[in-house]
């Protein structure tokens, strides 16, 4: 029984920013957008392309909503998130949104590339719960912060990371539109041998399980580093763990190792932890400057 990791994604590269700043301090990678432009329109071909962002859900649906459920003490029967706000950057098609838009949460989800968001209202068309639920927009990250600080309860950044140009920018994007004690839920790919030989030759270049060209090795992310982004921009990392595609089955499972796809729960600081943490920084460059 072999078992292949590897992610897929395709979930879009998603940070086109069209405002005039500096592209050394934004996410946005044109190169990205227009790879995964051409395959907007199949989103929800469960045998497509995106087959193992479908089997994906079994796994971190659940994953998002009892992390969520674990910290919260309102519980409502039947629409569990009932109440949360979510973003869904690089929401694509919406395959991601309209799940945790069922279980009860308000999703706000956004893509820089406009024809993922005409399919993605188009689905949503034909529920009329979701379609009240979730709100989809043509939009980079960057392009939200000024809008909708501290908007969110929760983030959600699903196979995205590694296709961003800026990682450091959108960790702090992420951090501004988040409300103290947010969630922000992050699955992507390790940076190893074993996710270049098993991600990238074999499921794109032998098996083709993904379109050829649709990862870049080197814009993979080890956990360690992710990690260190995120305490370093005001979050507090609270679960990681190994996710792990059976091509055979189509089906996706938790595991021990790292090595190749992974999912992460953190969590921003609250107010008071902020607050004493920008002092701190203040008395720093203070002492810096007096010395």
């Amino acid at each position: 029984n072999i078992s292949i990791g590897f992610d897929i994604q395709l979930s879009l590269f998603r940070f086109s920013v069209k405002r005039p700043f500096s592209t050394s301090h934004s996410s946005v990678d044109s190169k990205e957008i227009k790879k995964f432009q051409l395959l907007a329109h199949k989103w929800w071909d469960e045998e497509g392309e995106y087959a193992a962002l479908h089997s994906m859900n079994d796994i971190r649906v659940p994953f998002i909503r009892d992390a969520l459920l674990s910290r919260s003490s309102n519980y409502h029967l039947g629409n569990p998130l009932s109440g949360i706000k979510i973003l869904d950057v690089g929401c694509g098609g919406g395959l991601l949104s309209e799940p945790l838009g069922r279980l009860g949460a308000s999703v706000t989800g956004i893509d820089p590339v406009e024809d993922n968001i005409r399919t993605a209202d188009q689905h949503k068309s034909f529920d009329p719960v979701l379609a009240k639920r979730i709100q989809y927009k043509s939009s980079s990250l960057e392009e939200i912060v000024e809008e909708s600080m501290e908007t969110f309860d929760v983030i959600v950044a699903s196979e995205v990371v590694e296709h961003v140009a800026d990682l450091e920018t959108f960790i702090k994007c992420c951090s501004q539109v988040l409300k103290p004690e947010g969630s922000l839920f992050i699955t992507t790919i390790n940076k190893t041998q074993l996710s270049y030989v098993l991600g990238i030759v074999v499921a794109e270049k032998i098996m083709g399980i993904v379109p050829e060209g649709t990862h870049e090795w080197e814009k993979f992310v080890p956990p360690e580093e992710l990690e260190r982004l995120l305490e370093s921009n005001g979050f507090s990392v609270k679960t990681v763990r190994g996710m792990l595609y059976n091509p055979l089955s189509g089906s996706w499972s938790w595991t021990e190792s790292t090595s190749l796809n992974y999912a992460v729960h953190a969590v921003k600081s609250g107010a008071r932890a902020q607050s004493h943490t920008t002092d701190t920084q203040q008395r720093s460059a203070t002492a810096g400057t007096a010395g």
